[in-house]
C-alpha cells in the first residue's frame, strides 16, 4: 500500500473532514459527472438535484454542515479552494439562489432546504457515511445517479469502488515503492535489513510518485498552514457557531500561560495549541486535516512544541512529517480513521500515534522506538467513542485533541527511555482497534445518539 503525506496532511476547511471535507468533494464530482454525461435539458425542464444523507451524516450532519458542504461543492467549490474565502457569505449566497449553473446554456434547480434530504433510517450497508446524489427530473425519473461513501479524512469512494477495497481507503499499489511495507513488522524488518530510519524509506517511496521539490514544498505549505491555524486560533476569542454557546477558550489559555510562566507545564502549552486548532475548526476556518479534522490538533500541537520550545529545524518537521505519515498510511491501510466507522479512537488515537511517531523519530529514536510510541500512543485510545454534543465538533472533541497531544508526547517519551523491545505489537494495536470498532454501539459512532451527546439535562 501507498499513500502519500501530502494527502494524508491536506489543507481544507473545518469542522469535519468525513462530513464536510468528503461531502464537498462527492458533491463536486457529481456536479463534474453530470458536466461529462452532457446531459441535455432545458433551463425551464425544471430538472433537479437531489442529495440524500444515510448514516451518520443523517445525523450529525446538520451539527458538521454537511449541508453547506454539499451546497458548496455542487456550485463548484472544493475545500483547499476556501481557505481564504469568506465561507459563510458564501453559503449565504447560496441559499438564496435556486439553481446550479452546469454552463451557460443552462441551469439545474438546486433549493438547499428542500433537495439535500437527512435520511435518518437505515444507514446503506457499506459504510456508515454514505451520500446518494441524483439528477431527476418533474416526473420524478432518475437521469443520473451516483451512490458515494466519505470514508474518513477526506477521501471517499463510490458504490462500486468500495467492494473493490481492502481497507475503505483507496490507495496505489506499493509494487513501485522502493520499500513495500503494508504493516509495522514488515517495516521495522526493512529498516533493519537496510540499516536506514522509517522518514527515509518513506521519502524514497514519496520520490516513486513526485519530484523532490514538489514533495518538500507541499510538506513545507503543511507545516506552514499548521503554524498559521495554530496563530490565528490563539488569537482567536468569542462564542463557536452552532448552538451550544461554547466560548473559544485557547487565547486566555495562552495569555494565563505567558502571564504566568512559572507554574507551567508541558500540558499547559500542548493543550494551549492543540485546543487553538481545534477551535480554528469548530468555526469552520483552515485546518490541515491530520489525519482527519476532529483531530487535527493533536500532531500540529506536539510538532509545534517541539519547534517553538526545543529549536527544531525545517529539516525535522519534514522528518516529523514524514514518520508520522508512514504510521497513519499503516492505521488507514489495516483499520480505519473514520470516527463513524470505529470511534474517535480512529480519530484521535490515530493522530497521537502518528505525532508519538514523529516526535521519537526527531529526538533520534530508532525503527523499533518509534513503532513502540505509536503503539503506546494508540493502545491507550482504545475504546473511545465519539458522541459529540449536539452533533458539533466542539464537545468533547476540542479538549481530547490536547489530551491526545499530551498523552503522544508521553508515549514518545516512554519509548525513547525503552530499547524498542514491547509486549504488544503496533499491528496487533491497529487490529484491535479495528475489532474494538466494529463491535462498538452506533450509538457512539458519530451519531450523538448516546454518551455525552445525551448526557446533559435541559433546564
Amino acid at each position: 500500500m501507498f499513500i502519500s503525506v501530502l494527502e494524508l496532511f491536506k489543507i481544507g476547511v473545518g469542522p469535519s473532514s468525513s462530513h464536510t471535507l468528503g461531502p464537498m468533494v462527492a458533491a463536486y464530482d457529481f456536479l463534474s459527472r453530470i458536466k461529462d454525461q452532457s446531459i441535455e435539458v432545458s433551463s425551464d425542464a425544471g430538472v433537479f438535484v437531489r442529495c440524500t444523507l444515510k448514516g451518520s451524516l443523517a445525523f450529525t450532519g446538520k451539527g458538521h454542515s454537511t449541508d453547506r458542504a454539499v451546497a458548496l461543492g455542487l456550485h463548484g467549490h472544493l475545500p483547499q479552494n476556501l481557505t481564504d474565502v469568506d465561507v459563510a457569505g458564501l453559503v449565504s449566497q447560496i441559499w438564496k439562489d435556486d439553481k446550479i449553473e452546469i454552463d451557460k446554456a443552462y441551469r439545474l434547480s438546486f433549493i438547499p432546504s428542500e433537495h439535500i434530504i437527512f435520511d435518518k433510517g437505515d444507514p446503506l450497508p457499506e459504510h456508515p457515511n454514505g451520500l446518494i446524489f441524483d439528477l431527476m427530473d418533474l416526473d420524478g425519473r432518475i437521469m443520473c445517479s451516483e451512490t458515494y461513501f466519505s470514508i474518513g479524512g477526506g477521501f471517499i469512494c463510490t458504490l462500486a469502488e468500495i467492494s473493490q477495497l481492502q481497507a475503505p481507503l483507496k490507495m496505489e499499489p506499493c509494487t513501485s515503492c522502493r520499500y513495500p511495507f503494508d504493516s509495522a513488522s514488515t517495516m521495522l524488518e526493512m529498516a533493519e535489513h537496510n540499516g536506514i530510519s522509517i522518514s527515509h524509506m518513506k521519502l524514497m517511496n514519496e520520490l516513486e510518485y513526485k519530484s523532490e521539490n514538489t514533495l518538500l514544498e507541499g510538506m513545507d505549505a503543511i507545516w506552514l498552514s499548521m503554524q498559521t491555524c495554530i496563530e490565528k486560533g490563539l488569537g482567536a476569542e468569542g462564542i463557536l457557531p452552532g448552538g451550544l454557546g461554547v466560548v473559544r477558550r485557547a487565547k486566555d489559555l495562552y495569555q494565563h500561560i505567558e502571564d504566568n510562566p512559572v507554574n507551567v507545564n508541558i500540558n499547559d502549552w500542548l493543550c494551549a495549541y492543540a485546543m487553538a486548532v481545534n477551535e480554528e475548526n469548530a468555526a469552520g476556518n483552515m485546518v490541515v486535516t491530520a489525519p482527519t479534522n476532529g483531530a487535527a490538533g493533536v500532531i500540529p500541537a506536539v510538532l509545534y512544541y517541539f519547534v517553538t520550545h526545543e529549536k527544531g529545524t525545517i529539516e525535522q518537521v519534514r522528518e516529523f512529517l514524514l514518520t508520522a505519515s508512514a504510521i497513519g498510511g499503516l492505521i488507514k491501510h489495516r483499520s480505519s480513521i473514520s470516527g463513524a466507522e470505529v470511534g474517535c479512537q480512529g480519530e484521535v488515537g490515530s493522530a497521537a500515534a502518528m505525532a508519538a511517531a514523529g516526535l521519537c523519530a526527531v529526538h533520534g529514536g530508532t525503527p523499533q522506538q518509534v513503532e513502540n510510541a505509536a503503539e503506546i500512543a494508540l493502545e491507550h485510545h482504545l475504546g473511545m467513542t465519539c458522541d459529540p454534543v449536539g452533533g458539533l465538533v466542539q464537545v468533547p472533541c476540542i479538549e481530547r485533541n490536547g489530551f491526545g497531544a499530551i498523552k503522544a508526547y508521553t508515549a514518545a517519551s516512554l519509548a525513547l527511555r525503552g530499547s524498542g523491545e514491547h509486549f504488544m505489537p503496533l499491528d496487533n494495536c491497529i487490529e484491535a482497534m479495528k475489532q474494538t470498532g466494529l463491535e462498538m454501539s452506533h450509538k457512539y459512532k458519530e451519531t450523538s445518539l448516546g454518551g455525552l451527546a445525551v448526557s446533559l439535562t435541559e433546564c
